[in-house]
């Protein structure tokens, strides 16, 4: 069984093309049918086979959402990555943790049982540190046509970062030389382009490196045992940006 990160924290501001859907609530909270965006993420978890305790970060305990087996709410910390070492701190601090965790975003309301199952299944089989999960083009627009998903083009293929990843539990830490370098980064866009290479980051703007390619050497510049994991699930990378994402989504789950 496999524990679960699920960041809820932020409410868009004015300038925001999203702002006018949530009604001064957290973006997690916009209306989907009868049940916010968050709820078609947590039923999903809930109607997994492989999932057991889930710790929410960032929506206040007075927002009401469900979910049938054990949740706990942490407050948001203020980035993404202090976000899950929190996450990870609270998932260890429970008798029998999970050796691998699930991190989740909450505005991918299309997302199913069977692809949070594939990525758990996936997740304990290669046995790495850190699974990034991505997209192709295909995939993506054969499922969402339309969608106008932002993709990297690389040599080999057109890929969208995914929203479920996976991670080892016991190295999310301030010791751990990955995680350090992406706290000490998360204010500053030139370090944060640094973490990936300046040469590696050529590369893809030239389309002059493969999938394969980068997952060497970004994980050779995070000191990471990692996995660039191609998904055959458009669900997992199918997020709500845009005004667009939202209503065809909206459209998508509703004629379901």
């Amino acid at each position: 069984m496999m524990d679960v990160i699920l960041t809820a924290g932020g409410t868009p501001t004015h300038e925001d093309p999203l702002f006018p859907y949530c009604n001064g609530l957290p973006k997690a909270m916009i209306p989907f049918g009868d049940k916010p965006m968050i709820q078609w993420v947590l039923d999903a978890l809930a109607a997994a086979k492989s999932i057991k305790r889930i710790v929410l970060i960032g929506l206040a305990d007075d927002i009401e959402v469900h979910y049938p087996r054990e949740i706990v709410r942490i407050e948001d910390q203020g980035s993404m990555v202090e976000n899950i070492i929190a996450g990870a701190n609270k998932l260890l601090s429970f008798p029998e943790p999970s050796q691998y965790a699930l991190v989740t975003a909450s505005d991918i309301p299309g997302v199913t049982p069977e692809s949070i199952d594939w990525i758990s299944e996936q997740t304990v089989q290669a046995g790495k540190d850190l699974i990034y999960t991505v997209v192709s083009q295909p995939v993506m627009e054969k499922r969402y046509p339309g969608s106008k998903r932002s993709y990297i083009p690389l040599k080999d293929m057109k890929v969208c970062g995914g929203d479920i990843n996976s991670i080892c539990l016991a190295n999310v830490n301030y010791d751990n030389p990955m995680w350090r370098k992406l706290i000490d980064s998360r204010k500053n866009a030139l370090k944060q382009a640094a973490l990936l290479g300046f040469d590696t980051l050529l590369l893809i703007l030239l389309r002059a490196i493969t999938l394969a390619q980068t997952e060497k050497r970004v994980c050779k510049r995070l000191e990471v045992d990692g996995l660039v994991l191609p998904s055959p699930y458009a669900e997992l990378a199918m997020d709500v940006d845009k005004p667009g994402q939202l209503e065809l989504l909206r459209n998508d789950l509703l004629k379901q």
